[in-house]
């Protein structure tokens, strides 16, 4: 008669025919990058997820291409240029996303309702159901939350890796008090939706996600999968307005102000009289002109239901 293994107390027991394996990468450079994973391993293992983590190497796309046959999904450690930055081989790979928010703002893992905590997200990479989302492209570059010309691209200029992880969040105050004294309105032209327009500002924002910069919201009813790019644009005449409006950019109702234009579409040209940077997600990647497009249901991550996500308004019909 054969014996069955009792588990241990608090072990789960999963063969190994069962068992999903995981490409488990962190960037060590995140602000929480150095956050010990005994505990992620231990919770992925006791939901029947097996982890397994390559030498250290600086190109996550390259490792992930590299061992996409010996996994059913990959789980990133880092903030959100950790997650563009694997972008293209996730999309190439049709690869599962689980995060594990180590980085500074976590603006995406922030639209996706993710808990904040590694070892409560490494749960929900558990249990949860991978959701489709969309990507923002620009100039053959994805991104996930929001690109920006203008002051965010200067703020992305001025903010280093060393006052995030020193600051956190706080970093971006303190960098954004330093560029305020040098912002100067600028001509743009756009191409979208049959239109075309001259328009001066200090900024435009191309949004695809919801959450931005640390605390900022594109659009009020934004979310990462609904198909669509939020523009906006800050068409304000003196410096100080923008603390005017700080509110309504918390809050993503900055398109009802009579100095903001805002409106959605799925593609753009951004023209400028000179090339100017583009900021994708807090990195500067491309330079105008800009094409933007948006990229549905691009990737899967492991997240919440769409309506069990936390502060989402629904637009209106």
């Amino acid at each position: 008669m054969r014996h069955l293994e009792m588990p241990l107390p608090g072990v789960s027991l999963v063969s190994a025919a069962s068992a999903r394996r995981a490409l488990l990468l962190v960037n060590p450079n995140a602000r929480n990058g150095s956050f010990s994973l005994d505990a992620v391993r231990d919770s992925l293992r006791a939901a029947g997820i097996e982890p397994f983590e390559p030498p250290g190497d600086p190109d996550c796309t390259a490792v992930i291409k590299r061992h996409a046959k010996e996994c059913d999904l990959v789980i990133l450690g880092g903030g959100d240029g950790t997650m563009n930055s694997a972008a293209p081989a996730l999309v190439e790979t049709g690869l599962p996303l689980g995060i594990l928010p180590l980085g500074t703002a976590n603006d995406l893992a922030r639209s996706l309702g993710l808990p904040t905590d590694p070892v409560e997200a490494a749960e929900l990479i558990g249990t949860a159901r991978p959701q489709a989302v969309d990507l923002g492209w620009v100039n053959g570059r994805y991104y996930f939350n929001v690109a920006s010309i203008g002051f965010s691209a200067d703020l992305a200029g001025d903010l280093t890796a060393e006052s995030k992880k020193k600051w956190g969040t706080l970093g971006y105050a303190i960098a954004a008090l330093r560029v305020l004294r040098r912002v100067r309105p600028f001509t743009v032209y756009l191409e979208h939706d049959g239109l075309t327009e001259t328009i001066t500002t200090i900024q435009v924002s191309v949004g695809n996600g919801r959450h931005y910069g640390g605390g900022m919201t594109v659009e009020e009813t934004a979310t990462v999968d609904d198909g669509k790019l939020d523009f906006y644009s800050l068409e304000v005449k003196h410096w100080w307005r923008l603390i005017a409006l700080l509110p309504a950019l918390r809050r993503g109702t900055q398109g009802k102000a009579a100095d903001v234009r805002a409106f959605n579409t799925t593609e753009i040209v951004v023209k400028t009289k000179k090339p100017r940077p583009v900021n994708t997600d807090g990195e500067l990647s491309t330079y105008t002109p800009a094409h933007f497009k948006v990229v549905p249901k691009a990737i899967r991550i492991y997240a919440p239901e769409p309506a069990e996500r936390p502060g989402i308004i629904p637009a209106a019909s």
